[in-house]
């Protein structure tokens, strides 16, 4: 996986964007991550990026509270919003142009979701962030992640964890032991359960041929050096070498 990618997706979740934080946004963690996506885009690198809610709302677990689970999740759309809204800011701050793009109707803030003119931003050399999921419930961020890095034609899927490292055989936090893997192919993670992305997403993935890059968030320019091909974390593909498999 050498090389920069031309056209790349990364998958911040919305923990990511808390640093130490218990709660919303820590201004120190967005900044750098911010100059870390403009840095890359300075460098020819087309950045898409999908921004998740959970660290203002989590549909499925507020309804397990009772809460409707399509109310629920509808609002989870909302907290991605605003942190698409607020990781906007944070770009421009450092230089970048960007387009928010919403899956839900919200033309006040931000543009809806058209295939085309996304390609078309990324073209130009924006940084194209994509909010509100798939807006539908009961699908998620993961899932957008991979439908919109297949639809604008993304090159790799790069998971942003925040706090871990790739893709073990266990919970690291858990396990003191646990195994890191290297490469592992689409269906070495679902026949293993592994923890890499939801099933939906990474089906998604595998019938589509889209390198996933599972890497930690918080590991110094992680992003960056994900974006430029450097060997970040777990590989997962269609190969046990963890590079593409050849397109026919």
């Amino acid at each position: 996986m050498a090389g920069a990618y031309r056209r790349a997706l990364v998958k911040l979740s919305g923990e990511a964007l808390m640093g130490d934080r218990a709660f919303g946004i820590d201004a120190g963690t967005i900044e750098n991550l911010s100059q870390q996506i403009a840095r890359a885009c300075d460098e020819g690198i087309q950045v898409a990026v999908v921004v998740g809610g959970g660290n203002f709302w989590r549909g499925s677990t507020i309804a397990e509270t009772g809460m409707d689970r399509a109310t629920a999740d509808y609002a989870g759309m909302l907290a991605t919003i605003m942190n698409a809204l607020a990781l906007q800011d944070a770009l421009e701050k450092v230089g970048a142009v960007v387009r928010t793009q919403t899956a839900l109707s919200m033309a006040q803030v931000a543009e809806p979701y058209i295939r085309r003119r996304a390609m078309r931003h990324l073209e130009k050399g924006r940084v194209v962030l994509f909010a509100a999921g798939t807006g539908n419930p009961y699908m998620t961020t993961d899932t957008a992640a991979a439908l919109r890095a297949i639809e604008v034609e993304c090159e790799a899927l790069l998971m942003a964890k925040n706090g871990v490292d790739g893709v073990y055989d266990a919970d690291p936090r858990r396990v003191p032991d646990a195994v890191r893997f290297e490469h592992l192919t689409y269906i070495e993670a679902i026949q293993r359960r592994l923890q890499v992305m939801d099933s939906t997403a990474l089906s998604l993935c595998m019938e589509n041929h889209l390198p996933i890059i599972v890497f930690d968030v918080r590991a110094p320019d992680g992003i960056y050096r994900a974006l430029k091909g450097d060997h970040v974390g777990t590989v997962v593909s269609s190969s046990p070498s963890g590079k593409p498999a050849p397109t026919t």
